[in-house]
């Protein structure tokens, strides 16, 4: 029997429109939008933990296609900013680069939770934002990593009426989670499956929701599926990283663990031997580069870690469903916004990578994002670039609250008119940054192998248009990677790399010239705040008359970007975001590249 029967099998009040006296007019992103009424939507965010799009992941989730996907829009170009979990939530939730938050590892001394309540965030993020504009909160599931039995309570997450977390040591033990909700001592769910507990509390909290009165609400749902499952751990503390042998010891990585009913499906399901899947030849650099070619043994149980994520993903599907339901129990469904997006992409055997996240692979960044709500598009598929930044402005678009001004991201178009538009003025870059580990996250056949790779720090763009689709990085070892998407979609030719032979034109000019323009935006983004993040152009042409990598590559810019502008560079490699170890920053040196050059000669 499907979960969402369950789900429902008790009896509902009668139906409730939630709504609210405190009422705001949308946001003119949302101008054609919704208004039913006049009251501010209900907002349901179901947030995902490691799901990839780059392996088929939604062709695997029928209930959610039916809901969502067919009765919303799809934005098919959207990405996570940081490909780890505690960054790209702290993200999500602030609106935020890692850079700006500093929030940038799962665990202290550079991230977790505790990382979060240091930086000042508990009072500075999404609930409080939410509870100012007139709104109900409420959260269960997954919030942070390093959120814990122990710290739970110093403090609790603020601006929350009703929650219930998941907490390490027991997160990811899909048998043995550990809950704690509102103020109440964590409780233990050991026989039950993770995702099933909370299904049936994010549907207690949809029914809190509807009979707090006419106030609109904001329900966050995130299951932990589909990451590995994980046995207890706690680095609550700062990890010894000069024993690695000892922080291996007390990870223990498997593959996630579906509920019964589910464990028979995609018998034969296989990951998608695409052109990157395990390569005859090396690709990528850094450690990337380094790594062997899997043996079969190794492949093997790749794929069955595989089909184990779509297996521990049908518990998500049947939640998503039975959440619907609820809504239309309560005839709310059409006033209620429903997105649903994950923290981090995946990968699974791409570029010979065993399980596990963190680089800037599309696997790893590329993730879903799919919006069903009043005056969403059904069944679109939207090429709009978007980034986990622009939610929060998103989400408080819908509420009809104001921005902040220290937003990196900007409203997600939610209406056609304002779609069709985004594909003329929208920005086509994705800042992208990571620092610290990279983990591989199932069983390790290559004895040589380490489980953990410390160089794994980088900073990177996406920029995509219709006439351009380009990767471009540089590693704290100073190793470059640029992949041209448009004919190198698998991202298995670094044309940067010391033995590759680069063409000598790129978009009709010399092959340097779009080198310069790509560094110099990253450049800018690296260290960018605000408008700079979405405007980046402006930042290097203030007279406006550059808005894109086509603008920029006019001749009449040469000698700007190739002799004028310094290049990105690390001083050294770091586990967390130290500026002195990130070379030369725009925001202090770039008025030195830009002193006596005044910009009339570069227009």
């Amino acid at each position: 029997m499907r979960f969402s029967g369950l789900a429902l099998a008790a009896g509902l009040p009668s139906a409730v429109l939630a709504g609210s006296g405190h009422q705001k007019t949308l946001g003119n992103d949302l101008s054609s939008g919704w208004a039913p009424k006049g009251k501010q939507p209900n907002i349901v965010f179901v947030l995902t933990d490691d799901q990839d799009v780059r392996m088929n992941s939604l062709d695997y989730i029928p209930l959610i296609k039916k809901h969502l996907i067919d009765k919303g829009t799809l934005y098919k170009r959207h990405y996570c900013t940081t490909a780890i979990c505690c960054p790209a939530r702290v993200s999500i939730l602030t609106g935020k680069q890692a850079h700006n938050t500093n929030v940038t590892d799962v665990n202290p001394p550079h991230g977790g939770y505790p990382k979060f309540i240091r930086q000042g965030l508990n009072s500075n993020y999404l609930p409080v934002w939410l509870q100012e504009a007139g709104y109900n909160t409420y959260y269960t599931g997954k919030l942070f990593n390093a959120h814990t039995t122990d710290n739970y309570n110093s403090p609790y997450p603020s601006a929350w009426n009703g929650t219930d977390f998941l907490l390490d040591p027991w997160t990811y033990n899909y048998l043995n989670a550990t809950y704690q909700r509102n103020k109440e001592e964590p409780k233990s769910y050991q026989g039950q499956h993770t995702v099933d507990v909370l299904a049936e509390k994010a549907l207690g909290f949809l029914d809190d929701a509807v009979n707090a009165g006419d106030r609109p609400f904001f329900l966050g749902i995130a299951p932990v599926a589909p990451h590995s499952n994980v046995a207890a751990i706690d680095l609550t503390d700062e990890p010894n990283w000069d024993d690695l042998d000892g922080i291996e010891d007390l990870v223990q990585f498997g593959p996630p663990i579906p509920a019964k009913r589910h464990e028979h499906l995609f018998k034969d399901v296989k990951i998608p031997r695409n052109a990157n899947f395990n390569p005859d030849f090396p690709t990528g650099a850094n450690w990337v580069r380094q790594r062997k070619q899997l043996n079969q043994e190794n492949i093997e149980y790749n794929d069955h870690f595989y089909r184990q994520r779509l297996r521990a993903l049908q518990s998500v599907d049947e939640l998503v469903e039975s959440v619907v339901k609820r809504l239309e129990k309560y005839d709310i469904l059409d006033d209620t916004f429903i997105i649903y997006t994950t923290d981090n992409g995946y990968s699974i055997s791409q570029h010979r990578r065993n399980p596990g996240k963190e680089c800037g692979f599309e696997e790893d960044i590329n993730i879903p994002l799919i919006i069903r709500g009043p005056g969403v598009p059904k069944g679109e598929v939207s090429e709009i670039v978007t980034t986990h930044v622009d939610l929060a402005p998103t989400i408080l678009s819908i509420a009809g609250a104001p921005h902040r001004a220290d937003f990196d991201g900007e409203t997600i178009p939610l209406n056609r008119k304002d779609l069709e538009a985004a594909i003329d003025t929208r920005h086509e870059h994705v800042t992208v940054e990571f620092w610290g580990i990279a983990v591989s996250e199932g069983k390790i056949f290559d004895k040589s192998e380490q489980r953990l790779t410390l160089n794994n720090t980088y900073k990177a763009i996406r920029i995509i248009s219709k006439t351009y689709n380009f990767y471009y990085s540089v590693w704290c070892t100073n190793e470059h990677e640029l992949y041209d998407l448009t004919t190198d979609p698998y991202q298995i030719n670094n044309l940067l790399h010391k033995d590759a032979t680069p063409p000598t034109h790129l978009l009709g000019v010399p092959f340097e010239k779009v080198i310069s323009r790509l560094d110099s935006l990253l450049f800018v983004l690296k260290t960018c705040k605000g408008r700079t993040c979405i405007k980046p152009w402006e930042a290097l042409h203030p007279q406006g008359n550059v808005a894109n990598l086509h603008d920029a590559l006019s001749t009449r810019f040469d000698v700007f970007y190739e002799q004028q502008q310094k290049k990105v560079s690390y001083n050294r490699c770091e586990l967390g975001y130290l500026p002195d170890a990130e070379g030369p920053q725009f925001e202090t040196d770039g008025v030195v590249y830009r002193k006596g050059i005044h910009w009339s000669e570069w227009t």
